[in-house]
């Protein structure tokens, strides 16, 4: 059963906290952002505002799934995690 469009903005936002706050994920999570992005990218209620972010998302948790140095990329977009929770909260 599928989850909510709901339940997958605040999923996607989990991870995203987790990954500002701990500073560390796994690829896994990466790759689970895909798959919520992909899921919500063809969402027709989704604000186009929301879209811009979440092609930003997609590509960080691309990166990070492929990337050596997992950490070290969370690392270097802290200021964009937060960004992009704030700014999902502000448009949905």
């Amino acid at each position: 059963m599928p989850i909510s469009h709901h339940d997958q903005v605040t999923l996607l936002k989990d991870i995203l906290n987790n990954h500002q706050a701990d500073c560390c994920g796994s690829v896994s999570e990466c790759e689970q952002l895909e798959r919520l992005v992909k899921s919500l990218m063809v969402n027709s209620n989704i604000n186009q505002n929301v879209k811009t972010i979440l092609e930003e998302i997609y590509e960080y948790s691309q990166h990070g799934a492929q990337t050596a140095d997992l950490d070290s990329h969370i690392l270097s977009n802290q200021g964009r995690l937060s960004d992009w929770v704030s700014n999902i909260d502000q448009f949905s």
